[in-house]
Parts: C-alpha cells; structure tokens; sequence
C-alpha cells in the first residue's frame, strides 16, 4: 500500500472512502453526491447546497451555525457545486482539527461528522419543506452568481465557447444552472427534490487524517444514516465526438479586450492509457510559462496578454484561451494553429518536453500536501472508471517521448474558434 491509498468500502450502496495519514493534523471529510447534468436538474442541484449551508434544524441560522463551528477550534465547512464531465457533483467539506494534537480531549472527529449527519439529514425545516426565506435568500444569490459571470469576461468567453462547442451534450450546462428557471423553484419542490437526491444518487464519504478507519467508518455509519436503496447508475460522460467541421463564432460586446477561445476535441478520456501522454501535451502546448502558446503568441510576437491551455479531463476536450487586440486577430489564430501544427510533427525541444515534465511532477506532488486534492484525484478516478495512484502517473510523466506527445496530437483537433471582439474595435 502507498502512502495515498484509501481503505474503502460500501455502506448500503454508498461509497466510503478512508485514508488513515499522519500527514495532517486536522482532519477533513468531504462527501459527494453525483446528479446527472441535465436541463431538469442542474438549477435545483445548485441551490440545495447553498440552502444546506444557511443552518439546520439544530443551528437554524448562520451566526448559530458558524458558532458551533467555532466551538469545534474553529471547523470550516462549506457547500458547493462542481462539474465533472457529464455530471454535476453536490459537495460538502469540513475540516476539523484532530484531537489528538490538542490538550483538550473531546472527540472531535465524531462531533464533526455528527454535524455533517446534521447538515445532510435534519436541514432547517418550516411546514415540511426547506424553509421559505432561506430559500428566496440563496435563490437571489444564485441569479446574481449566474448574472455576474458576465462581468468576468475571461470565464464568459469560456463557458460561451462550451455552450457553442456542446449545443447537443448535456456538458453545455453551467454547473450554477439556468438562471431562468430559479424563479420557479419553490422550498417545498426544493425539499422534495432534496429527498429524491439522497435516496437515488450516489454518494461518495471521505475521511482523510489520523484517524482509526474502523472508529471513523462507526461514526459515519451512525450520524449519516443515508440509505441509497435505489441509486441510480449515471451513465459515463461521453467523450469521443468526430470534427466533422470547424466552426467559428463570433460575438460582439464592449470589451477592452478581445477573447479568442479555441475548443479541440482529444478523444481521449481520464481513464484512456493515453491521457498521462495528454497531460504532457497540454503542458508543451499552452500549460506553462516556457510552453509554445505563452512563449510563441505572447513573447515572441506579442500577439496576446495572454494565450494558455488547460485540459477538461473527464469529457477530453482541450481549452486554449487568449486575450487579444480584436486587429490582432487573424495573425494570432495563425500562430495558434502553427503551434498546433508543430505538436502534431513532434516538433518539441528537449527544453520544452523536460520542463514540462518538471513542472508537472511539481504539482502533482503537491497534491500530497492537500487533503482536499488527495480526495479530488481519487474521486476523479472513480467517476471515469479508472483509478489511478500518484506514483503511476508521475511515471508515466517520466516515461513520455516527444514520440508520444506527438501521437496523442495527431487526434486532437478543434472544434470551435469562439472570439468575443469588441464593439467600437469592430467598427
């Protein structure tokens, strides 16, 4: 066993995952529940965490909440939603500091899960339903989230490119949702909602500290009593597509700076024996400071503020992402693609394809220092259906030929140029 291994097993039909380490001397417990990233879905999947986090039953407000956290040496914990592939993932985090580093005995550990059981199974109710203004105050919030991606020009383009790239795939949607369908949700579908998700899909408990496995895996057992009976099996998020043709999208606004977002489709997923090989692809490409997009497009012919790439892992797509003058526009996608050319040639220095490996190798091991990125890696494994170890990939980084690098670009190929140019430019 490596140092990263967990203990896990299933506790009717949820996943539960426990990695004994003396690395840390607090504790954190994560838990993840899957939805599938549908029209249907994807708005009430946003809200419920948010309304979970505002109090329970035994803290009803957030001051009562967060000074019962303070009691715990001061627990953080919060709630959120991400996107993984297809799916949309319902997160609840808390980190706790360990007893055993303290002068104080009480059982932290069993307390913070006791809280979570609180949280998940005894959330603040009013007449059988999620309590109406909570509801209304997250609802408000949630359309301000959704309506200020506008004004972060950079994730806009982004999530436009998605939206264009994906008009038929369930991965279009923004993880917040539709803005336009929160004004209809009420506490009493919310709440109803909320019961359908914690007996129908599946949820993945981490512990991760110094911790006895069998003393944490009680706790859970006992305060999050959740019996997933009928979970659903989501399907695996689709991500082999033929480019039948390269589309271009362009779209006005007034904006000080252009945005050229290119999409490419990879075909090659997390679990795929490839994608070690796409990791050192993207980093050659656009990953990095020395690599070709920062080095090319930007130092060399100062054509943008800035040109990177960053992979979609679990639906295989390959983001890169400039700002740009709108005049410069044509000049900086011919670079681009001359980058794009030179990968599929093998035209890699050995300063570039080592430095890649460097930096890299660099960041997954500090993936060790981080609870939270311990349990990312693991759970992203999971959702694509193959697991793999820190030690596995960090070899098959070492192993990767510019021979190799270059096959895997040899598949990848775009899909959509989005540029979001600016009004008085245009003109």
């Amino acid at each position: 066993m490596n140092e990263l291994s967990f203990i896990s097993h299933e506790q009717e039909r949820i996943g539960v995952h426990i990695l004994p380490t003396q690395k840390f001397k607090t504790t954190t417990i994560l838990l993840h529940i899957q939805l599938p990233l549908t029209e249907e879905l994807v708005t009430k999947g946003a809200l419920l965490p948010n309304v979970l986090q505002r109090g329970t039953e035994r803290y009803p407000n957030p001051a009562q909440l967060q000074r019962h956290l303070d009691s715990l040496y001061g627990a953080i914990f919060n709630a959120g939603v991400v996107k993984r592939g297809e799916k949309q993932i319902i997160q609840l985090y808390l980190e706790i500091a360990n007893e055993k580093f303290l002068a104080d005995s009480r059982p932290l550990l069993e307390e913070g899960i006791r809280f979570l059981g609180e949280v998940l199974t005894r959330p603040l109710l009013e007449n059988g339903a999620f309590a109406k203004k909570v509801v209304e105050l997250e609802k408000e919030a949630l359309t301000k989230r959704i309506e200020g991606l506008i004004d972060d020009k950079m994730r806009y383009a982004n999530q436009r490119l998605t939206e264009e790239m994906c008009k038929e795939e369930p991965y279009r949607l923004l993880a917040y949702g539709i803005r336009e369908q929160i004004p209809q949700i009420t506490s009493e579908d919310l709440y109803a909602f909320y019961q359908e998700v914690l007996s129908s899909y599946p949820v993945d408990m981490y512990v991760i500290g110094d911790v006895q496995p069998d003393e944490a895996a009680k706790h859970l057992h006992q305060y999050i009593p959740l019996v997933a009976s009928g979970a659903k099996e989501l399907p695996p998020t689709t991500y082999k597509k033929t480019v039948t043709k390269e589309h271009t999208v362009t779209e006005e606004m007034s904006v000080a700076q252009g945005k050229l977002n290119i999409g490419m489709r990879t075909q090659i997923g997390y679990a795929d024996d490839d994608y070690v090989h796409l990791m050192m692809y993207n980093g050659v490409l656009g990953g990095f400071p020395h690599s070709k997009l920062f080095m090319n497009v930007r130092e060399k012919a100062s054509l943008a503020y800035y040109a990177v790439s960053q992979l979609e892992t679990q639906k295989g797509l390959c983001m890169i992402m400039s700002g740009i003058e709108t005049a410069n526009y044509e000049q900086a996608l011919t670079i681009i693609k001359e980058q794009l050319d030179m990968m599929r040639r093998g035209e890699i220095t050995d300063v570039e394809l080592n430095q890649t490996k460097a930096m890299l190798t660099n960041q997954l091991r500090e993936t060790r220092d981080s609870a939270a990125a311990i349990a990312s890696m693991d759970y992203n494994g999971r959702l694509s259906g193959r697991r793999r170890s820190l030690e596995e990939i960090l070899d098959g980084i070492s192993r990767t030929t510019k021979e190799d690098v270059a096959r895997v670009a040899q598949k990848v190929e775009i899909d959509t140029i989005y540029f979001l140019r600016g009004k008085e430019e245009a003109k």
